[in-house]
């Protein structure tokens, strides 16, 4: 493997203080987005779609769990199928609810799988996450049936409203796992990425396990 540059620790100080101040660079850039995020135009939803949970039936607007705001992850988990390695991998890098639940965000899965099905798999996979089943329409509305996707809704008074959601790679944005690896001298070693000759990488995706197949 070739290794980067090996300087002496004053020049890799100057190197690295010139990396920051991009990082700086970066991350006011990302307050702007956010901030943009915030004064996005909004579009209300229905609030008759139904979904299963582990006490029976709940409705849209009853997944906020009493909270302003709700964020949603369309796992991909087909009835009578196989759970997602990838949506797998998302789920296991979300923390604790209570940080959310603290600024009035409830933070939910939906799949088509049914309870039962669910309730195992977060059984072997150690997750306390809500987790409903879409008992009517909901994921082909959303246009999620055979996808993965973040939404964000706001509830106001009996109105929902969809302010935001993201697929593909933007997904990875709420992941530690790549946010960490992006910041190691090999990075995801996957062969999308611009790193040093000779660094280990293979195609993107397919390292990815549920955590107990590794």
């Amino acid at each position: 493997m070739q290794l980067p540059a090996i300087v002496n620790e004053q020049e890799w100080q100057q190197a690295h203080r010139q990396l920051l101040a991009k990082e700086k660079r970066a991350m006011r850039s990302r307050d702007a987005l956010a901030a943009e995020r915030r004064r996005q135009p909004i579009v209300e939803l229905a609030t008759d779609f139904r979904f299963e949970g582990p006490q029976g039936e709940l409705t849209l607007a009853e997944l906020f769990d009493g909270r302003p705001q709700l964020i949603l992850y369309h796992f991909w988990f087909p009835a009578d199928g196989n759970p997602c390695k990838g949506c797998s991998l998302v789920a296991d890098q979300i923390s604790d609810l209570a940080h959310l639940n603290a600024r009035g965000t409830s933070f939910a899965l939906v799949s088509r799988a049914s309870q039962a099905e669910i309730a195992s798999y977060k059984t072997r996979m150690g997750w306390p996450l809500p987790w409903y089943s879409d008992s009517q329409d909901f994921q082909e509305a959303r246009g999620t049936t055979e996808y993965f996707s973040l939404d964000v809704y706001l509830q106001d008074r009996d109105r929902v409203f969809l302010t935001y959601e993201t697929r593909d790679r933007g997904i990875e944005e709420i992941g530690t796992v790549w946010s960490l690896l992006d910041r190691t001298p090999l990075g995801r070693q996957e062969e999308w990425e611009d790193s040093p000759e000779g660094h280990p990488q293979g195609p993107p995706f397919q390292w990815w396990r549920k955590h107990d197949e590794y």
